[in-house]
């Protein structure tokens, strides 16, 4: 009885035990990443040319055996929110390193609802931009660029209304801009340059917040539009824009202005050359064929750099650069000046113009003093003009127009 007791408290104690341990297992480890997000990376991932994740970038540090959010060391170049409501986390950042990765951007990025930032920059992703990126309604940055994306643009973007920045430069996107973009009024950046787009600049006026604007480097057409008052960076530049410009002199908050290799024609206006803030302008290229003389002293502007090379400039050199304090380098170059070169450029030359390009034009005469005695920290040309140059001088290496080109000239400007 006794030995029959004994094995009946061992059993009991056997199984005390054993009921222990099965309490204390712990259950498998469950992901606490929303499963639709990480369904998402894994077809990011998946449309992605496996040869191309190299062994030193993000996208092989996604390793799905982990939880996306939690683990340490893998999944580099995302982030997530960590709700305090023991929610599921989700993915609210994406952005990858530039290592080549070639393939297509998969429309399921959609499914990130709690995305703010996709940055993708600098790979070869191709195809077309999904049109599921509407779906991202607290997108605040988008940032495609230097990629191999073509087709249009998206005209769901117009629906992302906390976009602050927009980048989808350096693509082979074909489409006009959407008119609807001057709803996106967060807007601090919108750069679409080196692209094929087509059609007219629409109005974005109604962009008040934005400060840098670049559509450089497409198939613009039309006039300069009204743009946002409070733009510090402007580059229209390689596009086929015509008319005047003179709705840039509005914008007072401008420090870079790039209108080069465009169609635009007629007066440039002292106000753009007076712009407070400008410390660079670019207006070469164009069809320009007079610049207003600046009526007043400019010692407070801040102007450094003028580039209106490739003109159509005519009459005599305009003397009142001389006013602008800051003035240091200065392009009026393949344009059609006549006449003198003026005493006051010279006495600028070597002071605070570092850099002076006036060949391929049609100025007569001698060299002020300053060019003859040849300063060597100045970079200057004066080729290809009608100029009296001594020999040696380095100005004027390149030679001068024949007496023929001179003489019609010369008939001309009497």
């Amino acid at each position: 009885m006794a030995n029959q007791m004994r094995s009946l408290v061992s059993s009991c104690l056997l199984l005390a035990t054993v009921s222990i341990v099965l309490v204390h297992i712990p259950a498998q480890v469950l992901s606490i990443t929303l499963k639709s997000d990480i369904e998402v990376l894994q077809a990011l991932k998946q449309a992605i040319d496996p040869v191309s994740i190299v062994s030193s970038s993000y996208l092989h540090s996604w390793d799905f055996t982990f939880d996306p959010c939690e683990a340490a060391g893998v999944f580099q170049g995302i982030l997530c929110t960590f709700p305090t409501d023991k929610s599921a986390n989700r993915i609210m950042a994406i952005d990858l390193d530039p290592a080549g990765y070639d393939g297509f951007l998969t429309p399921s990025i959609g499914n990130l609802t709690e995305l703010t930032s996709l940055s993708i920059s600098k790979n070869n992703f191709r195809g077309p931009i999904p049109e599921t990126i509407a779906n991202l309604q607290r997108l605040t940055r988008l940032s495609l660029p230097q990629n191999l994306f073509t087709g249009r643009i998206p005209q769901g973007i117009i629906n992302l209304k906390h976009l602050e920045i927009l980048d989808l430069s350096q693509n082979h996107l074909s489409s006009k801009i959407p008119a609807g973009i001057t709803t996106l009024r967060s807007l601090v950046q919108l750069s679409l340059s080196n692209n094929a787009l087509s059609g007219k600049i629409p109005d974005l006026s109604g962009l008040w917040q934005l400060n840098t604007l670049d559509l450089s480097s497409n198939n613009l057409d039309g006039i300069v539009p009204v743009l946002p008052i409070n733009l510090r960076k402007l580059s229209l530049s390689h596009n086929v824009l015509s008319g005047h410009i003179s709705p840039v002199s509005i914008l007072k908050r401008l420090t870079a202005l790039d209108l080069s290799d465009n169609r635009l024609s007629g007066l440039v206006r002292q106000e753009v050359l007076t712009l407070p803030l400008v410390v660079r302008i670019n207006i070469s290229s164009n069809q320009f064929t007079e610049m207003e003389a600046i009526p007043y002293p400019g010692e407070d502007l801040q102007l450094h750099v003028l580039d209106a090379h490739a003109n159509r400039l005519r009459g005599r050199l305009p003397i009142s650069l001389v006013n602008i304090a800051n003035l240091s380098s200065i392009d009026l170059s393949h344009n059609q000046f006549s006449g003198r070169i003026p005493s006051e450029y010279g006495a600028k030359l070597g002071s605070s113009w570092k850099s002076l390009f006036l060949e391929d034009n049609f100025l007569i005469g001698n060299l002020p003093p300053q060019f003859v005695n040849g300063i060597a920290a100045v970079r200057a040309s004066l080729a290809h003009n009608c100029l009296r140059c001594p020999p040696n001088i380095r100005f004027c290496r390149g030679g001068q127009r024949t007496n023929s080109e001179c003489a019609g000239q010369l008939d001309h400007s009497t």
